[in-house]
């Protein structure tokens, strides 16, 4: 089939009106994210973590040894393995690793601080499958990616072992919605509104928690220590702001950090890869990096000086 461009995928979102209610919305993100189905080469084996749902898959070309931990979009209410699988997939055989996507549990059922243990979870059952962490790479999108971070932060503060690297889509980092994208980006987004975005927020964080702790909103912790960080983001979505600022924190405190602003893309474009080619690109840098980045049992990487001399 021929692909299409992303104008494409906007009149296809908005051939439909935004459902109404919670089941209605994962019913939804469930029916777009399945529209094209996981190439017929990947494998796909159900895993159980502590009772919450996960998927593992495989790519002919993947390295069993290597593992991308997968957290998916969805504004932590709602998304799941099915609304990601395509996107999760791709991921995995782009980075030549395993990946492992998880079902977290959904606000507003669930508040916080149910996602973030269910991170922390999936994290260590990898780990208790003979995972190095110098073999894995965490990353998600949206909401995925916020959640990442905050695992992240986590083990640095637990003192555990961190991740190889980390990726993350369009990336949620800040539930206070202070990022002034919200409101010039706004007639050019077509997913993501401030008001849409407050209900979700007000599903997930519990009244007496603040939305600026950095557990909800990572943008405002301390990013120190963290691995290095790829972070892919469209010039038209109203998240763009949470992703520049990251950026820019993370920078400042040290973190290899890669930006990559993709021009006329919406959020989270790489689910539609099967038919967007713009999506398949960024699954390829995004591969890429994290290729770079993880390293075999026992590898040692050394940069000579005569190396880090050439332009």
């Amino acid at each position: 089939m021929a692909d299409l461009d992303i104008e494409d995928i906007r009149a296809l979102l908005s051939a439909k009106p935004r459902p109404v209610g919670w089941p209605a919305r994962r019913a939804r993100i469930e029916e777009v994210g399945a529209a094209w189905p996981v190439a017929a080469d990947i494998s796909l084996e159900r895993a159980s973590i502590d009772g919450m749902a996960g998927e593992w898959s495989c790519a002919p070309t993947s390295d069993p040894s290597r593992a991308l931990l997968f957290f998916h979009g969805g504004g932590y209410c709602s998304g799941s393995i099915v609304s990601h699988r395509r996107m999760a997939t791709e991921a995995g055989r782009a980075a030549r690793a395993r990946a492992l996507a998880v079902e977290f549990r959904l606000a507003p059922e669930h508040p916080f601080p149910a996602a973030y243990d269910d991170a922390l979870a999936a994290w260590r059952f990898l780990r208790e499958q003979g995972f190095s962490a110098r073999q894995i790479a965490v990353g998600g999108d949206s909401a995925g990616g916020g959640l990442t971070l905050a695992l992240l932060m986590r083990l640095r503060d637990l003192k555990e072992a961190l991740p190889a690297c980390t990726w993350l889509v369009s990336p949620w980092t800040d539930l206070t919605l202070s990022g002034e994208t919200l409101a010039t980006k706004d007639d050019v987004d077509p997913l993501l509104h401030k008001a849409y975005l407050e209900e979700l927020a007000q599903a997930y964080v519990p009244a007496g928690v603040d939305r600026r702790d950095p557990r909800v909103s990572p943008l405002f912790g301390d990013l120190s220590g963290l691995p290095p960080l790829m972070i892919q983001v469209g010039s038209n979505e109203t998240l763009l702001a949470d992703s520049t600022r990251l950026a820019a924190a993370a920078g400042a405190a040290d973190v290899s950090v890669t930006l990559e602003i993709w021009p006329r893309m919406i959020h989270a474009w790489h689910l539609w890869n099967a038919r967007l080619e713009d999506g398949r690109r960024a699954l390829t840098h995004a591969g890429a990096f994290i290729q770079a980045r993880l390293l075999e049992d026992g590898q040692i990487r050394v940069e000579r000086l005569s190396d880090l001399r050439k332009p």
